[in-house]
């Protein structure tokens, strides 16, 4: 499957809590779902998303999914001096993984460090300017797909580590994205097609 940025810049762009994922469902030919990668929860965390399970992990990028705790997720995460991920802005010092869909012509070789491609996208040779291509191992009893490009301003991360702070803003943007989680996100492309 091959997503492609038709933005003139990196997709998400603007702020680094931003996240695009491939959200996948094959059915059999009952319609029953066999395989999913990426589904939201209610909470507004992604199903097999490892930065939504745990503060110190995150998600690798792949070329191939095969499992469906796997999801391609298109996102920026932050390091702290320790090497750590972070949220926090003025903790941060480096990228641990930059994987944002290029825009068409962006070159992963002579880009700049600060606008870089970080982590195991950089040798994926299917992630270039303007697209990239993710292969999925299905159930052979799969014979459709639905997929969406689904897009969070919030991703669930962001909220969560804010529950640490005692202060009446936290308190108040935590208690807003709870209310909001189930419909964090929207869909920005989808298909459906049926498996040759």
């Amino acid at each position: 499957m091959t997503v492609r940025n038709l933005a003139g810049h990196k997709f998400p762009s603007g702020y680094p809590s931003r996240r695009t994922w491939i959200h996948l469902t094959a059915r059999d030919a009952a319609g029953q779902v066999v395989f999913e990668s990426g589904g939201l929860g209610t909470d507004g965390a992604i199903a097999g998303n490892d930065n939504d399970a745990d503060a110190a992990a995150f998600e690798p990028h792949y070329d191939r999914i095969e499992k469906s705790d796997q999801v391609q997720v298109y996102e920026s995460i932050m390091a702290d001096r320790e090497g750590k991920a972070t949220t926090g802005l003025l903790h941060a010092t480096r990228y641990l993984k930059d994987n944002r869909l290029l825009p068409r012509g962006f070159s992963k070789g002579s880009a700049a460090s600060d606008i870089a491609v970080h982590g195991a996208a950089q040798n994926d040779a299917s992630f270039t300017g303007g697209e990239d291509t993710v292969s999925y191992v299905l159930p052979s009893s799969a014979v459709s797909i639905h997929v969406e490009l689904r897009y969070q301003p919030i991703a669930f991360r962001w909220a969560q580590n804010l529950r640490a702070f005692d202060a009446p803003e936290p308190k108040r943007f935590v208690r807003a994205f709870t209310d909001m989680a189930p419909d964090s996100s929207a869909v920005v492309s989808q298909a459906t097609a049926q498996v040759p």
